[in-house]
């Protein structure tokens, strides 16, 4: 479609209608521009775009009804260009043809106040005193047509109003065409936003995942440090006694660990029969050993201990009166709790292992000492006792508490055990003492280090009042099951001189343990706190109330909640997410970067998740259907 201005011969136009037989617009476009008119290059000037009309027209445009359904590409750019308007134009002067002239310009400048355009002109030729104003209220002209006659005015004939009527059809074509690319280039528009929106959210997605990636080095940088620290002037490495909780750094994996898909439950032990849900355990490393203990059942409830690396059941802890209801494994050592009162200190080498031979708690932890004794040790406020081969791996037993124990934790030689009795104690585990008993009931009466309102405080002084007799029901789980709850203290943990502990009035409390007292007084959950944990800038507490918080240790502050379903019984946490036991089969996991929650559910359990534990991208959890998963995070 394309023609030479130059030169008007029939010839010519013919051999330019056979070259665009073969070639489009676009190759053109791409083309030397070299069609056969000699050597001199072709201009712009020396073209011109002929309309096709057999190409163009079959360009089909979408219309309405009533309006033209076929309608070019080349319509369409005639309804772009100014001339699209000529057809308006030649109506307007039409109809005011042979009409007064009234000047509506000039005596709306009057009206205004202003300089009329004959005297701005006298004003530019003459000097300043020439300066004349135009009366803003000129004389009204006599013999003012009406507006009667001023509509009236002209005669236009049938022929001239029908072809108004299509140049007014044709307008509206106009507009619809220009319309219908207004849309299309808005819908581009908004197609490019989309995109560009998509690539935003693709490129903070990156970036949440580099502070993810940073956070994940600065652990590991701190564990390097950690070992680098302990590694003594000799080469030799020092044993230092630190719980795994707090432990910074990746673990050592097998290389097999990271061909595991993650998210997915690679592994399930079979603990006890259906009917006794999973109510503590506890590992001491990836692949290592692990100890989980069930609810009272027809079976055996003592504790199971498992090599993990080769996943068999290598024995039972046996001794406790009835369940257990809390345990801790760091290395070789476990301490478990049980509703029976008792405390008792587990040497897990020796499982299976039945000889009477004395153990001590300073072999166990592979230190030397002769001048252990054999000997109770007994005070006014608790007594243990080293007991002989009879119970195989047991090397103490701590008694004390005078109902269930529902937590403990330990740390080097220190072990703070909560009960139903409604005390905290202190022990020494190389003596076996209790040093210290902390009363909950006198931490109510007495409340410290936060205000409170009126209402909290009535809250706290009716449960101390009842307390004698604590229970509550749980709310429901996912499959509709539920229980009372009867464990008065939730969760302890404990650093340096550091405790904190959560209770069944939904109280988090922080004690300094040379003192017995509490300091400081965190309110906020409105049901008992079930589970716990602290580094040196954060407490993260789990609750019946469906909810975790995550408090700022410096002032006392609650800096984000995170919403469930159901209550909550277990959380673990560090720099980078949550993972919580939130009363259904997922297992939940909180990315404290995004603040997106997440579940695992492949091959996981079939009824809700009740306890876990993980350390780097291994994870334990046990649930109501009696089984133990095995997860890669």
């Amino acid at each position: 479609m394309i023609s030479s201005a130059a030169s008007s011969s029939s010839k010519s136009r013919g051999s330019l209608g056979a070259t665009d037989a073969r070639m489009d617009i676009a190759a053109l476009g791409r083309a030397p521009l070299r069609f056969g008119l000699g050597t001199r290059h072709i201009t712009s000037t020396d073209l011109q775009v002929a309309e096709a009309n057999a190409e163009l027209l079959s360009e089909d445009v979408p219309e309405p009804a009533g309006v033209a359904s076929d309608v070019s590409l080349l319509r369409g750019f005639k309804a772009t260009i100014p001339s699209a308007e000529r057809g308006k134009s030649r109506r307007h002067q039409m109809r005011n043809v042979n009409t007064v002239h009234i000047g509506l310009k000039k005596l709306g400048t009057n009206a205004r106040g202003l300089l009329a355009e004959d005297a701005y002109h006298d004003h530019e030729s003459g000097s300043d005193d020439d300066l004349v104003m135009v009366n803003a209220h000129p004389k009204k002209r006599r013999g003012r047509r009406t507006r009667e006659s001023l509509g009236a005015s002209v005669a236009l004939g049938k022929e001239e109003l029908r072809r108004q009527e299509q140049e007014i059809l044709f307008d509206k074509e106009n507009i619809h065409v220009r319309r219908t690319l207004m849309l299309a280039e808005i819908s581009e528009i908004t197609a490019k936003i989309d995109s560009l929106e998509a690539i935003r959210s693709q490129l903070e997605s990156d970036l949440l995942k580099l502070k993810e990636d940073e956070l994940e080095l600065d652990d590991e940088l701190e564990g390097v440090r950690e070992r680098k620290a302990i590694e003594e002037p000799n080469g030799q490495a020092k044993r230092v006694d630190q719980s795994s909780r707090r432990r910074k750094g990746p673990v050592f994996l097998p290389s097999e660990h990271d061909d595991l898909p993650p998210g997915i439950a690679f592994l399930t032990l079979p603990t006890s029969s259906q009917n006794a849900p999973i109510a503590a355990l506890d590992f001491s490393e990836p692949y290592g050993t692990l100890v989980s203990a069930a609810s009272e059942s027809d079976d055996d409830p003592s504790p199971r201990v498992w090599d993990m690396l080769e996943i068999e059941e290598i024995g039972r802890l046996r001794g406790h009166r009835g369940p257990v209801r809390a345990l801790q494994v760091e290395d070789h050592v476990c301490l478990t709790g049980g509703e029976d009162g008792a405390l008792r200190v587990w040497d897990l080498r020796r499982v299976g292992d039945q000889d009477g031979e004395l153990i001590n708690l300073a072999d166990i932890r592979e230190e030397q000492d002769d001048d252990s004794t054999t000997s109770c040790i007994r005070n006014g406020t608790g007594n243990g006792s080293i007991v002989s081969g009879t119970d195989g791996p047991c090397a103490r037993v701590l008694e004390g508490h005078s109902k269930a124990i529902s937590a403990l934790y330990f740390e080097e030689n220190c072990l703070v055990s909560g009960a139903s009795d409604k005390t905290l104690r202190q022990w020494d585990l190389t003596t076996g003492q209790c040093v210290m008993t902390m009363d909950i009931l006198w931490a109510i009466a007495h409340p410290s280090g936060s205000s409170m309102s009126a209402s909290t405080s009535g809250l706290l002084s009716g449960a101390a009042s009842v307390i004698g007799n604590f229970a509550v029901p749980m709310p429901p789980r996912s499959d509709g099951s539920w229980d009372m709850y009867q464990d008065f203290i939730g969760a302890v943990q404990f650093w340096g001189y550091g405790l904190v502990s959560g209770s069944g009035d939904g109280v988090v409390r922080m004690w300094d343990m040379r003192t017995g007292q509490a300091h400081r007084t965190l309110l906020g959950h409105t049901a008992p706190v079930t589970c716990l944990q602290f580094d040196q800038l954060h407490i993260v507490t789990g609750s019946l109330d469906k909810s975790i918080r995550i408090w700022d240790i410096r002032t006392g502050g609650i800096t984000d909640t995170i919403k469930f379903e159901h209550g909550v019984t277990a959380l673990q946490f560090d720099t980078r997410k949550v993972v919580a036991a939130a009363g259904e089969n997922a297992v939940k996991i909180y990315n404290r970067t995004t603040r997106q929650v997440s579940s695992l559910v492949t091959n996981g359990h079939t009824r809700p998740v009740e306890r876990l534990r993980y350390m780097d991208r291994y994870l334990a959890t046990g649930g109501l259907d009696s089984t133990v998963k095995i997860w890669a995070l």
